[in-house]
């Protein structure tokens, strides 16, 4: 635990070895396991064999200009139906099989629709936009979101879930239902599981990276306004028990004893050396604490480099909102056009 107050203790403060950071990164990870809560059997975080992934269901199929569309559904591990669309690029895919990504929607009651149909927002087709350029991509609907908002109830409303998995939590339940998206992934004769990459706006940005912490089968990450801190923030409970999303509940109590359970750049760091690009705004009025955003990145920066791998980490900062502008969107597709390439 550590004091809101105070400057961010340094990624590698004392850490001199490889072996060193290792062990630490091995107690950050296990902090993180602890505070997504205790998921009911067999989840486990733990990535399957494509012969375990139990493959999916086609709903529909949609043949576009440049592509064509499957609607899907898959299980999760704890039972849960999973949609999602399936987007596959016309023509035949090279040897080894497409690169591939799992697209994940920002909040919205859309839900993927956002991300994979031309109805979509401005700025948030990264799904449609990636297809176009000879990606495989899923984008499955996220609990509360699209096709799995609660029978009679708002979107974005997690009380049903923790009435059901009291002990558990929704990022938990996230994670786990992403790894079973990377299984469907993986067991597509059209992709290449060697080349799988995650991206993600806002909700779907953390999401990224939290999946890239636990699942080494994602070989880039792109988040676009989805990564803070604690510190700066005006509204820390956002993460905690709150009326309508609930991320994780037991971050509520911590956060009155003025104390964090951890900050963000610790648990960004369990995707190291995965080449990531973050992108942030300083006006974005979500995640307004922008310096101390900078002072994260930079720590991330850092351990890149210790790592070895500082050409694979990549940060920008620019005076926009909370959006996935057009210039950072085709820095972040030409970022997974390189590092998933061959």
């Amino acid at each position: 635990m550590t004091r809101f107050n105070g400057e961010i203790v340094p990624l590698l403060e004392g850490i001199h070895t490889l072996e060193a950071w290792m062990e630490k990164e091995s107690r950050l990870k296990a902090r993180w396991l602890q505070l997504l809560g205790e998921p009911p059997e067999p989840v486990d975080y733990k990535p399957r064999a494509v012969a375990d992934s139990g493959g999916f269901r086609v709903v529909s199929v949609h043949e576009e200009e440049d592509h064509t569309r499957h609607a899907i559904m898959y299980e999760s591990p704890d039972g849960d139906s999973i949609p999602a669309y399936l987007l596959l690029p016309s023509g035949t895919p090279a040897a080894g099989g497409f690169p591939a990504v799992l697209a994940l929607h920002p909040t919205t009651e859309n839900g993927k629709d956002d991300v994979c149909l031309a109805s979509g927002r401005a700025n948030r087709q990264y799904g449609l936009e990636l297809v176009q350029r000879g990606f495989a991509v899923l984008a499955p609907d996220s609990i509360t979101f699209g096709d799995r908002i609660y029978e009679g109830e708002a979107p974005f409303q997690t009380a049903s879930f923790y009435q059901r998995h009291p002990a558990w939590t929704s990022v938990g339940k996230m994670l786990s239902d992403h790894m079973a998206g990377v299984d469907v992934l993986s067991s597509l004769p059209q992709v290449n599981p060697r080349r799988i990459g995650v991206i993600g706006h806002s909700l779907g940005g953390y999401n990224g990276w939290f999946l890239a912490g636990m699942d080494k089968r994602i070989k880039a990450v792109v988040s676009s306004c989805g990564f803070t801190m604690f510190r700066g923030d005006p509204d820390p409970n956002r993460w905690g028990l709150r009326e309508w999303f609930s991320h994780i509940p037991s971050i509520t109590d911590t956060l009155s004893n003025g104390s964090l359970p951890f900050e963000w750049h610790e648990i960004a760091a369990l995707a190291a050396p995965v080449p990531m690009l973050m992108w942030s705004g300083t006006r974005d009025p979500i995640f307004p604490n922008w310096r101390e955003i900078v002072a994260g990145l930079g720590e991330l920066d850092g351990l890149y480099d210790f790592l070895g791998a500082s050409s694979a980490f990549e940060c920008w900062i620019g005076h926009e909102g909370h959006d996935f502008p057009p210039d950072i969107r085709q820095r972040a597709y030409a970022f997974l056009e390189k590092q998933l390439a061959e």
